[in-house]
């Protein structure tokens, strides 16, 4: 009952975002599988972190339109996420979900949903503020300025709004952690959100597929066509490293690193 019931609510989340234009037609119907399994497999305490994330990214994601607008044609796709980005950013909690429900005393997998949300809101909120910041970006591995929404640049805005978007997740995990180790939990979730944030813009700015407009003569992230319409050519990075697996490899890192630090601090 609780599967089905999970199921139910994690439809209707995918048919209320879509109806708001915060998901595609893909990407409602991935929205569905993934809530779904997280709801029905995890309950409550893993919907109200997937739910945290989402609602905060897709209201982030539309908030200040209007200065941002010029850094659409950065960035690969728009707010209105696919099932590519929606697995990337929820796909390995849906899978951490399916593990719990079969190993349900194993204390680690709900260790590493949190560091795993708390890495893609975290990453999240740095790209939709950071963007915002009045000083130009620096690339995370040379400290080289760029322009504004270049991939693997940071700026001190940016870093902050990762903190807050970590904290956020990690608060409400706390919530559902009893005793003492709730603390713990804070410290190593929001670590681990840091690190998996920090680790996608290390991706941006060496192996993400990057690529060039001859017409606008601009990097994007954008192939096989610019937002002027024009075929762009990769210049640099790995061809299958897009920003879908770069998100994927986010939430990986995120989840990987509160665990060890879980382990080191308080012990599975």
């Amino acid at each position: 009952m609780q599967i089905l019931i999970g199921f139910l609510f994690g439809i209707l989340i995918a048919v209320l975002a879509w109806r708001a234009a915060a998901l595609s037609d893909s990407g409602a119907w991935a929205a569905a599988l993934t809530g779904g399994l997280i709801f029905g497999m995890g309950g409550v305490p893993w919907a109200a972190l997937l739910l945290a994330f989402f609602i905060s990214s897709s209201v982030l994601s539309r908030l200040f339109g209007k200065r941002k607008v010029t850094l659409a044609e950065k960035f690969s796709k728009g707010h209105r996420r696919d099932w590519a980005q929606v697995l990337a950013n929820g796909g390995l909690g849906a899978l951490l979900a399916v593990v719990h429900w079969f190993f349900p005393s194993a204390a680690w997998v709900w260790v590493a949903f949190a560091g795993a949300m708390a890495a893609v809101n975290a990453d999240t909120w740095a790209t939709e503020l950071g963007v915002l910041s009045q000083k130009a970006p620096r690339l995370v591995t040379t400290g080289k300025q760029v322009e504004r929404g270049s991939s693997g640049g940071v700026t001190l805005l940016g870093t902050l709004a990762a903190l807050g978007g970590a904290a956020s997740v990690a608060l409400i995990a706390v919530l559902f952690q009893a005793g003492e180790s709730g603390w713990g939990l804070l410290i190593v979730a929001v670590l681990g959100g840091l690190a998996g944030s920090y680790f996608d813009s290390l991706l941006g700015a060496t192996v993400q597929a990057i690529y060039h407009c001859p017409t606008c003569n601009k990097e994007t992230e954008r192939h096989p066509k610019h937002t002027c319409g024009s075929t762009t050519t990769r210049v640099r990075g790995w061809r299958w490293m897009d920003n879908d697996v770069v998100n994927l490899s986010c939430s990986l890192m995120g989840a990987l690193v509160t665990v060890l630090l879980w382990r080191l601090l308080v012990g599975l």
